[in-house]
């Protein structure tokens, strides 16, 4: 399929956290016509995400942080969600239970991956990978809240899993990788 597509420019239009770039590209339709396209591409690495799940209360333990794109587009600032980070170098696995450690405080024990997902295609290269972990009284090493100097202020916040899944379909959990893993839970809860 890609023999349908060649590259033709890319220009850097800005280069800091991440890559902002405008690639034109000729896109060959399939009746055989040529297409030149221009895209702005955002790249700020691949990322990985981690649901905390108690088998045993049957909660779950989700963070509350600052998005400024989400205020940005005129939303509440303070977005409820899964721990989550860049990979900064580490396998995926390795980063979602470094950022639940950095997030929430708790080593997760039972890391299983669920899938890799791109949030946003269309413009963004991050691919996130999204795993399912356990929690309690026994994975429990400090009181989380993330990192100062990366300009975290991290609410833990532990809800009961069937409350938690409610706030998808009342707006209060809006975040994609969020959402997909409470529903790869009730579905894995559904099936047992």
């Amino acid at each position: 399929m890609t023999e349908k597509i060649l590259l033709r420019d890319t220009q850097i239009l800005s280069e800091d956290w991440g890559t902002l770039s405008r690639v034109t590209l000729d896109y060959q339709r399939d009746d055989g016509t040529v297409q030149r396209l221009s895209r702005e591409v955002y790249d700020h690495g691949n990322a990985a995400a981690i649901l905390l799940y108690n088998p045993e209360s049957r909660s779950v333990l989700l963070v509350r942080q600052f998005r400024y794109p989400v205020m940005a587009n005129g939303d509440p600032a303070f977005l409820l969600e899964v721990c989550a980070g860049l990979l900064d170098g580490d396998d995926p696995k390795t980063c979602a239970e470094r950022e639940a450690l950095e997030e929430t405080g708790h080593a997760p024990s039972d890391v299983v991956h669920v899938c890799d997902a791109y949030m946003s295609p269309g413009s963004v290269t991050e691919k996130v990978s999204l795993f399912l972990g356990h929690y309690g009284a026994e994975t429990y090493r400090s009181a989380g809240g993330g990192l100062v100097d990366e300009g975290e202020e991290i609410e833990v916040v532990e809800l009961a899993f069937a409350a938690a899944f409610k706030m998808i379909g009342t707006g209060e959990i809006t975040d994609a990788k969020t959402i997909v893993l409470l529903q790869h839970l009730a579905l894995k809860l559904a099936s047992q």
